[in-house]
């Protein structure tokens, strides 16, 4: 081979070896921004993939219903435990936030629908022998609302409630049983578990009280806060007047004893006018 022929070949090779350096260059770039893109993008499009009707026109948005009956009965079993745990706990255990019937329901549903892995159970102290099985819809605080699990505001799911306030972490017993929960029977032997017993109770500085089914059937039962001053059902302890300042206590009863209270207003029976009914929470509500 002659040298014009050998140093035509050697340029020619050099030429390829830089066409390989730099394709293998653009392609680690793009690996690099496809990484660096997928932070934003992929919530982007989750977010596009998510139902963003209300088919109830109930408020709440159907990306947040758990329609898999698997995972209704996984909330309605964790909502149910997790509630009456707090009821059998030390009180120094007790998660502070819990001061009445609307915030004990505010923390089972929260954390009913978190993701319960071994990090969650050393961080709520909570014991169980056999856990439920895990929502798979998804978890709390992974959704477009966050943390705003709440509606606050009524009216029909508009997408732009994800931003106006519609939403918040904090809602009272009345906007809880209003616009986050439905109407499902007057009859209490119609609740399952994991529904609410809401009541009002005129002339009472807080009207509005809840509690929880936690057990149905022969011997269903149920759990609530009495809340501050005891607003809901049940003697201050001793049998003394309740004072002012008094935080309230749990209390898990038999909806046996419930419906025999020496209270009449206390009674969840259709006949009694301060009881509003049996309800269930909006993301329970099934498919039309």
């Amino acid at each position: 081979m002659n040298v014009p022929t050998r140093r035509v070949l050697a340029a020619a090779l050099v030429l390829l070896a830089g066409l390989i350096l730099l394709a293998s260059m653009a392609s680690f770039v793009r690996h690099l921004g496809g990484r660096n893109r997928a932070p934003s993008s992929e919530p982007a499009a989750r977010r596009a993939a998510q139902d963003w009707g209300d088919r109830f026109g109930d408020g709440t948005p159907n990306f947040l219903r758990l329609t898999d009956p698997a995972d209704q009965a996984a909330f309605r079993r964790w909502f149910a435990l997790i509630a009456e745990y707090q009821a059998i706990r030390p009180k120094a255990e007790i998660s502070p936030e819990i001061i009445d019937c609307a915030s004990l329901l505010r923390f089972s549903y929260r954390e009913a629908l978190k993701r319960h892995n071994d990090s969650w159970f050393t961080g709520t102290g909570i014991d169980v022998p056999a856990p439920p099985g895990e929502i798979r819809a998804w978890h709390y605080p992974d959704t477009p609302l966050g943390a705003a699990l709440f509606r606050v505001r009524p009216g029909s799911f508009e997408p732009a409630d994800v931003t106006n306030g519609a939403f918040a972490q904090f809602a009272d017993a009345k906007t809880l049983v209003e616009l986050n929960a439905y109407l499902v029977s007057r009859d209490v032997h119609e609740a399952q578990p994991g529904d609410l017993l809401f009541y009002r109770q005129f002339g009472q500085s807080s009207p509005w009280h809840s509690m929880i089914v936690t057990e149905a059937g022969p011997r269903a039962r149920l759990v609530y806060h009495t809340g501050p001053d005891h607003g809901s059902p049940g003697e201050p302890p001793h049998g003394q007047r309740p004072v002012r300042g008094d935080p309230g206590e749990f209390r898990r009863v038999l909806l046996s004893d419930l419906l025999v209270h020496p209270q009449p207003q206390w009674r969840p029976v259709a006949q009694n006018p301060n009881f509003l009914g049996v309800y269930r929470w909006n993301i329970l509500r099934g498919n039309p």
